[in-house]
């Protein structure tokens, strides 16, 4: 690129070049939900989920119950398929949370009951043991597999945002795990159930064919999830 040398052509050519540095700055993202713009917005949850969450409850009406929530205090019911239950604590639960872009979630597990694969496509995940012996794992968009056994209470783990994962207890008593993410809502979708108890189901041809089975074997699988 030529430089002119007079006085408009100097400018020209520095603009240029600040627009172009400009140009391959990383662009602005949100990893996260969006910044809320006041103190606190208590969710009315009886309306209609907007963009940034749920309109503000009057402020009139809010009280010092709004800013506590205990239901992540209560042990779950593990006697169930996957031998696991995951108490939510996002807004739909806990409204205090609204626009403020974070959530916690208690993972009980019994011996050998496991969190199944699944993914959480609105945030990133931190955990911490509590008690107990668990595997927890995630694939990365690569198919490579990182795993590690957590055997400590207070060791923590990391699952990057919107990859698929699990926790599994592999030791003898129960597990417990806290879950916290970067979202007052990270979604869940669990793997098994959303491939093998959809309503409507996803096409017996299309299942056969991705896992490489005979209808028979997909017809016994999602006979296990009652479809």
């Amino acid at each position: 690129m030529a430089i002119m040398k007079n006085r408009s052509g100097c400018w020209c050519v520095h603009f240029t070049v600040c627009l172009i540095g400009m140009l391959l700055l990383p662009l602005p993202s949100q990893s996260s939900d969006p910044d809320p713009l006041q103190d606190f917005c208590i969710g009315d949850t009886k309306s209609a989920l907007s963009v940034n969450g749920f309109p503000c409850k009057p402020a009139a009406n809010v009280s010092s119950d709004d800013f506590f929530f205990d239901g992540l205090s209560k042990e779950g019911n593990t006697n169930n398929t996957f031998g696991s239950l995951v108490n939510q604590g996002n807004v739909l639960a806990f409204p205090g949370l609204n626009t403020l872009g974070i959530s916690m979630n208690r993972v009980d597990l019994a011996p050998g009951g496991l969190n199944p694969p699944h993914s959480h496509p609105r945030a990133t995940e931190t955990g911490v043991l509590i008690y107990g012996k668990i595997l927890v794992g995630f694939l990365t968009t690569g198919n490579v597999f990182y795993s590690k056994i957590l055997t400590g209470p207070g060791q923590m783990f990391l699952i990057p945002k919107g990859l698929v994962h699990f926790q599994m207890n592999v030791g003898e008593e129960k597990a417990l795990i806290f879950t916290a993410f970067n979202s007052q809502l990270p979604g869940s979708v669990i793997v098994p159930r959303n491939l093998f108890a959809s309503k409507p189901s996803v096409p017996d041809d299309v299942l056969t064919k991705a896992f490489q089975v005979e209808k028979t074997v997909i017809d016994e699988i999602k006979s296990k999830f009652g479809a």
